[in-house]
This record gives C-alpha cells, structure tokens and sequence, in this order.
C-alpha cells in the first residue's frame, strides 16, 4: 500500500496576517500546498489527507483543491473545536484549535496505511519527502516510527522567531523532543530564548519540521492519550492548551513502547511563518525552477 500524506491545513495563521495556506508562491498561482502534494506524488505517496476548518473549504478547493484533485487523489478531514471523546465539552470562550495532534485525531478515520504528516505551510524539499516515503516501504516493527530531522540553520527565518522541536539523537534514534517557540538565528546557528535566558544551538542541531512518518499504530496511542490530556490541560489552561502532535511520539519514547528513527536531509526549509517571509519564499522558489527542479505547471 502506497504511503499517505497528511496536511495540516486549519491553522490560523495569526502571525502571517491572512491564510497562508493558500497564497501564491509562483506566478502560476501555486501554494506551498501544491509543491508539497507534488513532491509527494513523485516521491511515491498515493493519496493526500488535507486537514481544514469547514470555513475554510469553498476557497481552498477553488484555490487550491481542485486542481490538485485532478491529478492526484486528495480528500478532507475537518478539524472543528467540538470533534472530542464523548464526555469532553468545549471550555467557554475557546475559539483556538486544539492543535497538531487533534488535528490527526480529526483525519484519523481517513488515513489507511502509513502516513507522512506535514504542515501546510511549509516548504519541505522533495527529498524529505523522499526519505520518509523510504522509510514506510520498509519492512519494520509496528511500533517504530520516524521523524525527517532538519538542521536548525536551515529552517529559519531572518523575519522573527520560529518554533522548533530540538530533538536529542542516540544512534540514530530519537530520544527526547522539546518545543522551543523562540528560536532566532545567530552565528554559527540559532538560539532559543526561554525566561530571557539564550540558549546556543550549534549548526547541525537536529530539528523537528512535524514532518513526520508513522506506522497506523500511532492512530490508537493518540486517540488513546487524548482525554487524559484533555482533562489535565483544560483546568489549567482552557483557552490555548494544545495537543501538540510530538506529545505523542516522545510519550511512547519515555515508556519504551515504541521507537523514532531519525532520518536525515540536508534540505532547506522555506516558510511564511511571517507576511514578509513570503517575497523569500517565491524567490526561492523562482530559483529552483530556473534550474529545471520543478515545472512551470506543476499540475498541467
């Protein structure tokens, strides 16, 4: 069975200023989205999963969608705030989604095999895509899956901060992942700033980009997981806990039900976490195509 993209697509985009999911990034009109699914395609994967809001729908099919749907198979899963195990209500007032990991719970009845989870909004490298696909055709454990680790000196930008997972590597293992949310560039790498204190990240510190590869078994450990998480995180934080889908790799790590190979590329990674990253982004992009990596016409 071909492997199976995820794209999480329902976002808000508060930092961008407006639905980077599908601004143009060439002149034909295409979105990240479209290179990603295209990546993909030639990479070996079947199908993709997209991951909405139902506001969202009308303009990303006409944006986006249809074509795509012409030439490679692509469905929608929907991530909406009430979509939680049965007992479990919406904290009044909560108007933000409930993160990367609900996300997968929302597209979890769509999703038939291994799969690769990506975000929208960021420009992978076709050989991202390429060692993830490897690594779910391979013949390998239930319970062991995989994360594509960036260098941390290519995944940022010169507009501001990014979030991270600095991930910790044994013998090509992951064997712990945290969450930065404030990493800026610096030389010879980037820092992340937590209570005002930097922390140096030398080149080549292994990052996590959520692009992720997983056997179908991580489907039931998140599902599993998830009201106790509900139930510990909305007491203390009901407006803006979320579950955030590395929770669920590391959780498995710490108990040693299950493992995360670290599979790398030296592919750099594009973004428009911010408004002004975007002219960076469609330059790159120009680039690539010049020297014949990718079609004018992804889809023609």
């Amino acid at each position: 069975m071909s492997p199976v993209l995820v794209i999480m697509a329902a976002g808000m985009g508060s930092r961008f200023g407006g639905c980077k999911q599908i601004t143009p990034v060439d002149e034909q009109g295409h979105a990240i989205i479209d290179y990603s699914i295209y990546d993909a395609a030639r990479a070996g994967f079947g199908k993709a999963v997209v991951i909405i809001k139902p506001e969202m729908e009308a303009d990303f099919r006409a944006a986006v969608g249809d074509r795509i749907a012409r030439r490679f198979p692509l469905e929608y899963a929907y991530q909406t705030l009430d979509k939680l195990p049965e007992g479990i209500a919406v904290p009044e007032g909560r108007v933000k989604p409930w993160g990367t990991g609900h996300a997968i719970y929302c597209a979890a009845d769509l999703i038939d095999g291994p799969f690769a989870a990506i975000n929208a909004d960021d420009f992978y490298g076709y050989d991202g895509f390429r060692v993830a696909a490897d690594f779910l055709n391979e013949d390998r454990p239930a319970n062991e899956h995989a994360m594509v680790a960036y260098r941390v000196e290519n995944t940022l930008t010169e507009n501001g901060s990014v979030s991270r997972g600095v991930c910790a590597v044994e013998d090509g293992m992951l064997t712990g992942i945290v969450e930065r949310t404030t990493i800026v560039p610096r030389e010879g790498g980037a820092a992340f700033i937590e209570d005002g204190t930097e922390t140096f990240l030398p080149n080549g510190t292994p990052v996590s980009m959520n692009l992720w590869a997983f056997r179908p078994s991580i489907l039931q450990e998140l599902k599993d997981r998830f009201r106790g998480w509900l139930e510990a995180s909305i007491p203390v934080n009901p407006l803006k806990c979320e579950y955030y889908l590395p929770l669920i790799p590391n959780a498995i790590i710490q108990e040693g039900t299950g493992a995360v190979r670290v599979l790398k590329t030296g592919a750099k990674w594009f973004g428009v976490t911010y408004h002004d990253d975007l002219a960076r982004v469609q330059s790159a992009v120009r680039a690539m195509k010049d020297a014949g990596e990718y079609p004018a016409e992804l889809w023609g």
